[in-house]
């Protein structure tokens, strides 16, 4: 395949990660405009609602997009996702009533829940071993480019502006803002070829073709990944999933308002703060592009794992002695850093590369609802243990589940790097 063909369909897939990336976080920066307007700004389980239907809409998606794409194939998924994202960004930021704001959350959470099973699975399907690693980090480059376009909408719509204008109309430019490149996703869609691992599962479904090794070409669907067989490989796949939420980081983009406030900050410091920590995002994501064939998967996972304990012990405790001001905004960057550079674009790559290709579709969309799920549950308690246990209790909580991830990745973690997908089934799959 030609370089630059490769990058774009690449590119064009990513695009779901991209509005993954926009879609999930511009809510934290909407977040103490539409507080208002819904008048939950005293209400911590509303709170918790509003920032978890979408997430909840992540599970939907994810749960469905591993059987649908072994069914009708990888890009009708991604031109799904598109729509979806179109249509939610449009409704949410145009109705009046919570019950329905959360209703177009809901819809742009079943996006996501696709795109994100759904483009680093087709990223990797499509691209050579030797660069493979690299390809699928693409994805995750667009996640926090996605994240950072909406910390800056956020910040350029939401700062200065009266009580007032921001409690009608910010929060909704905040929403729409995201039209225009799920707009362009759309389109750019259906210029992408199918997956040609999808075409062989289906050229083998038609003709009951079998392999050499004595197993079928054909998708593979629950009953097969549950197998004893499996196993192994989906209890990993499920625990690097969830631990990539449940290490922390991402309350940092969901709830930067109260971090960033309990830090010291006001509002224009807290929008200014964030779209610091988007941009360490997006720099550390490029240096994981270079480091990931270099360094390998399992040696990444484990300098996150352990740098991410270390920082938030130390955040923590820093809470607790209630340090404030630029010192913590240090902090909150080296975990994001730290963050970026390991678990954020390292677990889509090993997600996308331990299974074979027979059950990658419904493993993909397995482990994908289990991270979902991880993050449902992650967003959801962040504000009920801020408020029981403070910011340095729920930190340094997190600090203890990335100590124990340490422990069991040193143990569990294979290394991927420059393995065929054919090699790497004889070695996971005993």
């Amino acid at each position: 395949m030609n370089k630059s063909f490769l990058y774009f369909i690449c590119c064009v897939s990513a695009m779901g990660g991209l509005l993954f990336g926009y879609d999930w976080v511009v809510i934290g920066g909407a977040k103490p405009f539409y507080e208002q307007f819904f008048g939950i700004g005293d209400d911590p389980v509303m709170q918790g609602v509003a920032m978890t239907t979408a997430l909840i809409g992540c599970l939907i998606g994810a749960m469905v997009a591993g059987a649908m794409a072994d069914k009708f194939g990888r890009k009708p998924l991604l031109i799904l996702a598109a729509v979806l994202f179109t249509v939610s960004a449009l409704a949410t930021g145009v109705f009046n009533d919570f019950i329905l704001f959360n209703i177009a959350r809901f819809i742009g959470g079943i996006g996501i829940g696709v795109a994100s099973a759904l483009s680093p699975m087709y990223i990797a399907e499509v691209s050579p071993s030797q660069v493979r690693g690299r390809m699928v980090s693409i994805n995750q480059m667009t996640i926090v480019l996605g994240i950072l376009a909406a910390q800056i909408a956020n910040m350029l719509i939401g700062t200065g502006v009266s009580d007032e204008w921001g409690r009608e109309w910010g929060w909704r430019w905040m929403f729409w803002a995201e039209t225009v490149p799920a707009a362009a996703f759309l389109i750019m869609a259906f210029f992408i070829p199918e997956s040609p691992v999808y075409l062989r599962l289906k050229e083998g479904k038609q003709n009951g073709n079998i392999n050499n090794d004595g197993g079928d070409e054909t998708a593979g669907g629950l009953a097969q990944l549950f197998s004893s067989k499996y196993a192994k490989v989906l209890v990993l796949g499920l625990i690097i999933a969830v631990f990539q939420q449940w290490c922390g980081t991402n309350v940092i983009f969901n709830y930067a308002q109260e971090i960033f406030i309990g830090a010291g900050f006001d509002v224009d410091g807290m929008f200014i703060n964030i779209v610091i920590t988007g941009v360490a995002n997006v720099l550390f994501t490029i240096v994981a592009l270079y480091t990931v064939e270099k360094w390998g998967r399992r040696t990444l996972m484990l300098i996150g794992s352990c740098g991410l304990a270390v920082i938030y012990l130390t955040l923590g405790t820093c809470y607790y002695m209630e340090v404030t001001g630029v010192f913590m905004v240090v902090l909150v960057v080296a975990a994001i850093s730290c963050y970026a550079m390991t678990l954020g674009p390292i677990t889509w790559v090993l997600l996308s590369e331990i299974f074979p290709n027979k059950i990658r579709g419904i493993a993909m969309a397995v482990c994908t609802f289990a991270l979902w799920a991880g993050c449902c549950t992650l967003t959801y308690t962040f504000p009920i243990m801020n408020a029981s246990l403070g910011s340095y209790g729920s930190f340094w909580i997190y600090s203890a589940i990335c100590a124990a991830a340490f422990v069991y990745l040193m143990k569990s973690c294979p290394e991927t790097k420059g393995k065929s997908f054919e090699e790497l089934e004889k070695e996971l799959i005993k």
